[in-house]
């Protein structure tokens, strides 16, 4: 066994990747108390915004990052498919990002729902109504999205129990962006901050 040192001010993260081949048998979940709003070319200011609320506990920050003029070609391709989650009163709980920009392929780019509304069983229907739009486009064969040891602790555990195949793992490191101003120091705080 070996250990490899992460410089100082870094952090890092074993990244699974899973895939889905074959569609699901797919069942209508019953409504809730949460919606699917379509965002078509949403605004940077207002998906950021989003994107943090959702990512921040557990330091989401690529987009955050990204030049402005990169993530709009990405959120306003007629590709990228997104959908902010509310609740009953319209409050933006979560997100939900498909990419199909590969011929054939669905990623599931971004997926979340705020921390308190985790073991409620949103998470299921999310992904259900996840897997219902990628598997409804034409032509999609495989769905794939990736997790890590950065996420919810049972995330990994979520994405294989809904029918995802692990296909690959890799180790990422990183500026930890709470050094960086781009996330605040008290986001995350079960990762321990090391500068």
């Amino acid at each position: 066994m070996t250990y490899s040192p992460i410089p100082d001010g870094h952090i890092a993260a074993i990244v699974t990747s899973l895939e889905m081949r074959k569609k699901p048998h797919l069942r209508p979940m019953p409504g809730g108390e949460l919606r699917l709003e379509r965002w078509e070319a949403p605004a940077l200011e207002k998906y950021r915004l989003l994107y943090r609320r959702v990512g921040e506990p557990w330091l989401w920050f690529s987009r955050l990052v990204m030049a402005d003029a990169e993530l709009t070609a990405i959120i306003h391709d007629p590709n990228v498919m997104i959908w902010a989650v509310s609740d009953r009163r319209g409050i933006e709980v979560g997100i939900l990002e498909l990419d199909f920009r590969e011929a054939g392929q669905c990623e599931i780019a971004f997926f979340g729902l705020i921390p308190a509304l985790g073991s409620k069983g949103h998470g299921r229907w999310l992904m259900a109504m996840a897997l219902q739009a990628a598997w409804a486009r034409p032509g999609v064969e495989r769905v794939w999205v990736h997790t890590c040891t950065l996420d919810a602790p049972g995330a990994l555990g979520f994405y294989i129990k809904t029918g995802f195949t692990p296909y690959q793992r890799q180790l990422e490191t990183f500026p930890d962006p709470r050094l960086s101003g781009h996330l605040p120091r008290e986001a995350a705080p079960q990762i321990p901050i090391i500068d």
